[in-house]
């Protein structure tokens, strides 16, 4: 069974710092004022930050569910159908993208402890 918006959103409220910004027709997650994540209410998806090396094994792993977003520097977008993963997937990947965007200080704080 997939997840719904409502699991990203509480997924993200669980790590520190995080707000969301309403831009109508989607939402920005942000850590310490830095984008990790967009969600699409329309079509229940998800804009996640992901090392390229992740990007690439996601997509060519399960094209159904993950898509190229963009890339820049050594970062790579993943565009993720919320159907298409179970929670503690979405929440691995949703703590991935925050933590290659938090501050050194959250992330120490933080660990590895993945949103539940």
């Amino acid at each position: 069974m997939g997840t719904s918006s409502d699991d990203f959103v509480d997924l993200a409220g669980q790590l520190e710092d995080v707000e969301h910004v309403d831009h109508g027709r989607y939402l920005q997650f942000l850590v310490h004022g830095h984008g990790f994540g967009y969600l699409w209410l329309p079509t229940q998806t998800v804009g996640l930050k992901q090392e390229l090396s992740e990007q690439i094994a996601l997509v060519a792993e399960r094209p159904e569910v993950f898509e190229v977003q963009f890339t820049t520097g050594a970062f790579g977008w993943v565009v993720v159908h919320l159907a298409g993963v179970e929670r503690r997937e979405l929440a691995e990947l949703t703590y991935e993208a925050w933590r290659l965007t938090a501050p050194a200080a959250l992330r120490e704080h933080r660990r590895d402890r993945l949103p539940r």
